[in-house]
């Protein structure tokens, strides 16, 4: 929705993925630790073998997390430079486990849209095909919503319709938008 009303968008997902594609340091050293059983048939990413194994053991989702988020924050540093020297004005970086990855300190202002835990899960299952436990396992991984919420500079609830989402990103984004009065400084 921010994209819709002018927003560049980077996705932290999207990242991820590419951070993983064959032949990429990331996934050499992801099957270095875990084995070729993290591999699909083509050689890619089975990303429901590894999710089976991380989400099971901390030891494991943290070993990840040491592999992945560098690659992920390479490839976000490479784009943010691009779109810097492009001069676009606003910037969203698309990341679902910001606090999680330590990374509130590199941006701006900290959007969270939230919504309660059932409403969490029942998306989960429904949209990425994951079973219960699966859900479960990776809510259980993340940083409680208390405790988002009270970091986040900005909540959207995302609880009812499509429609009231809407309306409350309009309405960050003219917050957002909204020219910035100018200081003046005496010497």
């Amino acid at each position: 929705m921010l994209g819709s009303l002018g927003a560049t968008i980077i996705d932290a997902d999207a990242l991820a993925r590419d951070a993983v594609a064959p032949g990429t340091p990331a996934l050499k050293a992801i099957v270095a630790r875990w084995g070729r059983g993290v591999l699909a048939p083509g050689g890619s990413l089975d990303r429901g073998a590894l999710r089976r194994i991380v989400f099971t053991n901390p030891v494991d989702l943290d070993a990840l997390n040491l592999i992945v988020h560098p690659a992920i924050s390479a490839l976000r540093d490479e784009r943010l430079t691009r779109l810097r020297r492009q001069g676009v004005p606003v910037v969203v970086y698309d990341v679902p486990l910001l606090f999680e990855a330590n990374l509130t300190e590199e941006f701006d202002k900290i959007i969270l849209v939230d919504a309660p835990e059932s409403t969490r899960l029942d998306r989960m299952v429904a949209s990425r095909g994951l079973d219960q436990i699966e859900a479960e396992q990776m809510i259980a991984a993340q940083m409680p919503a208390t405790v988002k919420r009270a970091r986040a500079d900005y909540v959207i609830e995302n609880r009812g319709t499509l429609q009231e989402l809407r309306q409350q990103v309009e309405e960050l984004w003219e917050q957002l938008t909204a020219p910035k009065p100018h200081s003046s400084l005496a010497g």
